[in-house]
């Protein structure tokens, strides 16, 4: 079976990646059409788990809230290899098309329930855990796509366009969530949620996936021996393999203070919720500011050395955020390290995609993923609970250091260090 294969008699493709002149990411229609189902999936994303947050806790106590809300991490990190498999297997776009799919008629169907019905907690509990089982189809799969549908040359730009998505679709979902709750009360808010995943399924489905190179299909083979093949790629890959630890060291030191920490230090300073939003607002400015200097530049010369030092320096930063009584402080720090964590994800993300054989991008991408999305995660309690016992000061610095051992670990590999994005 060929990566695509079926596709091949109604989807035409061009010049296989790498090779050929290709426009612009920001005026290649292929890109924006990727773009605009990218935003309206992120935005899709937020809504729906503002509403669902929403719903659980106005049906339950918080524990049973809470209980549902993690309800979806536990498939997504159990299933996002084998995820990684069938993107492979079955072509990154059919599997991203029958996603989004899926969750718009989950999330539809919800709303539905709603208008009729009053559901218990189960209910929300099922479609979480379903919900929870697609994305980790779906992840693996849109990391997968970029790499398909321009050239080598223009991923550090599409890197950067995919986080101004993201951060568009974070910094927009709250509030349309917000207001579709407002004006219409649960139902209505799933029911936005699930409009923006039908919005994003006529984009995809115009995607024309470029060719992969000869060669480069992916064989036929049982799913376990596909899986074991694409763990035996990365851990052998000079430049994959070490990313892999790099991208592990730096969320699990990140995610811990950003997720949990923050809102004990706003309470310590006694900055509050408001606090808490500034914060954020700066870094999200930080981040959409890497993201825009992707965009524009495209290419950033010693990808491999500038991820490495920014790491050093973003964890710097972290350190710094417990140890300041300020709030504008506060907000400069989380600014800061915003953009350097941007700057060095997506260089990562970048240097993930260019290094990466095609016949295997899904497979690499869902190793990415679970180191981010489902082992770093695993951080939050053991954060907390190293707070109560330690304080806020000596776990941001612990957790700065960890983000700090990423990027001289990254420095210290040389193929790492010296890894570079293609020129146009």
């Amino acid at each position: 079976m060929t990566a695509d294969a079926s596709n091949a008699s109604t989807t035409s493709t061009v010049s296989p990646a790498g090779t050929g002149a290709a426009a612009p990411a920001h005026r290649d229609p292929q890109v924006l059409r990727w773009l605009g189902a990218h935003t309206a999936s992120t935005l899709g994303d937020s809504v729906y788990h503002l509403a669902l947050s929403w719903t659980a806790v106005s049906s339950g106590t918080p524990a049973q809230a809470g209980l549902v809300m993690a309800v979806s991490a536990v498939p997504r990190a159990l299933l996002m290899l084998v995820g990684g498999v069938i993107a492979d297997r079955l072509g990154p776009r059919r599997v991203v098309i029958a996603s989004d799919t899926v969750r718009c008629l989950l999330v539809l169907g919800l709303a539905a329930t709603l208008l009729l019905t009053s559901p218990g907690l189960w209910v929300l509990a099922v479609v979480a855990l379903l919900f929870g089982i697609v994305d980790a189809l779906f992840l693996p799969a849109v990391g997968a796509l970029p790499p398909r549908i321009t050239t080598r040359d223009q991923l550090a730009r599409v890197q950067g366009m995919r986080g101004l998505s993201y951060r568009l679709g974070a910094v927009l979902g709250g509030p349309l969530g917000g207001l579709a709750i407002a004006l219409g009360g649960q139902a209505t808010a799933f029911g936005v949620a699930g409009l923006l995943f039908a919005l994003s399924i006529p984009l995809l489905c115009a995607l024309r996936l470029r060719q992969l190179p000869a060669g480069d299909e992916a064989r036929d083979g049982t799913a376990l021996r596909d899986l074991a093949d694409g763990l035996r790629y990365v851990r052998g890959h000079r430049v994959l393999g070490p990313l892999m630890i790099v991208v592990l060291l730096s969320d699990l030191g990140f995610v811990g203070p950003f997720n949990v920490g923050l809102a004990l230090l706003a309470e310590q300073r006694g900055w509050g919720a408001s606090g808490i939003g500034w914060i954020l607002a700066g870094f999200g400015t930080g981040a959409g500011a890497a993201s825009l200097l992707l965009t524009v530049r495209g290419r950033v010369p010693r990808a491999g050395l500038l991820s490495g030092w920014t790491m050093i320096a973003g964890a710097v930063s972290v350190g710094a955020l417990a140890h300041t009584a300020h709030l504008a402080v506060a907000v400069a720090l989380a600014l800061s390290v915003g953009l350097l964590a941007g700057l060095s994800g997506a260089l990562c993300n970048a240097l993930v995609q260019t290094e990466c054989d095609p016949a295997y991008l899904g497979r690499v991408t869902a190793v990415a993923s679970l180191c981010s999305l489902g082992i770093a995660p695993l951080s939050f309690p053991v954060t907390g609970a190293a707070i109560q016992l330690w304080g806020i000061g000596p776990v941001y610095v612990v957790s700065a250091a960890i983000c700090a051992l990423a990027g001289l670990y990254s420095l210290a590999v040389p193929a790492v260090r010296r890894a570079e994005l293609p020129r146009g």
